[in-house]
């Protein structure tokens, strides 16, 4: 029988590997989206949308589709879906990886302020400016409601959800951004300090670029911890060798 792969998540790691699986003639790829984003970009192999029923019905998906490996490429903060996939995997004996992306860095001239969650990024920033541009995705803004004295401009791919601070202004765009656009934009709305997670990628990284050569200050959220037990890779080639697909 053709060997199974599923793929947890649509980021741009999980294309590259269902990409580079299907080249691979008898593989089986499926690749799994939890639905948030209303316009998946295209992916190699096959689609399923929609989530499990935690890491038993995930399990119970396994055994049924006969999956041979589990990748979980899912965004680093995707913290539920990575604990049910190590569940799933250590309950059905599937050999299974985490692909992430490596985090971000501070470099010489950077003014990061980094914290453990986006609570804390909202408790920090009153002492950092009144003008903020958050880049944290559209849910969550929750931990940012009652802060009714800072002018928010949230940036998402989709909509944001509801509660979100008094003061916002939501910007709908999809990376990759570069350089003098972010630097443009944190000029034209008066921006004192970026709020970010720790996403890592080349896409959404030119922002902390353009916050640095304007001396601003950023807030990073640090990516939740692995399960226990559970190791990342950082790319493609390191899923196959892992999972001894190469």
């Amino acid at each position: 029988m053709s060997p199974h792969v599923l793929i947890l998540g649509g980021t741009t790691e999980a294309r590259a590997l269902a990409a580079a699986l299907c080249t691979r003639p008898g593989m089986r790829v499926t690749t799994s989206l939890a639905g948030r984003v209303a316009k998946p970009g295209e992916l190699d192999g096959q689609v399923r949308v929609g989530g499990f029923g935690g890491a038993s019905g995930l399990a119970d998906w396994l055994r049924a589709e006969g999956v041979d490996a589990l990748v979980d490429a899912t965004h680093p903060f995707a913290e539920s879906i990575t604990a049910n996939a190590a569940r799933a995997a250590a309950g059905t004996g599937v050999p299974a990886v985490v692909l992430r992306r490596p985090g971000w860095r501070p470099g010489p001239g950077d003014r990061w302020h980094c914290v453990p969650s986006l609570d804390a990024a909202a408790d920090l920033l009153p002492r950092l400016g009144p003008r903020v541009l958050l880049t944290t995705g559209r849910l969550g803004l929750a931990s940012f409601a009652h802060l009714s004295r800072l002018h928010f401009v949230v940036r998402s791919v989709d909509p944001p959800e509801p509660p979100m601070p008094p003061d916002t202004h939501v910007l709908l765009a999809r990376g990759p951004f570069t350089v003098p656009g972010e630097t443009a934009l944190l000029r034209e709305h008066r921006v004192d300090v970026l709020v970010t997670k720790d996403s890592g990628g080349a896409a959404t990284a030119a922002k902390l670029t353009a916050a640095r050569d304007l001396g601003l200050p950023v807030v990073v959220v640090r990516r939740p911890p692995l399960p226990d037990g559970v190791t990342a890779v950082p790319d493609v080639e390191a899923v196959m060798e892992r999972l001894r697909l190469g």
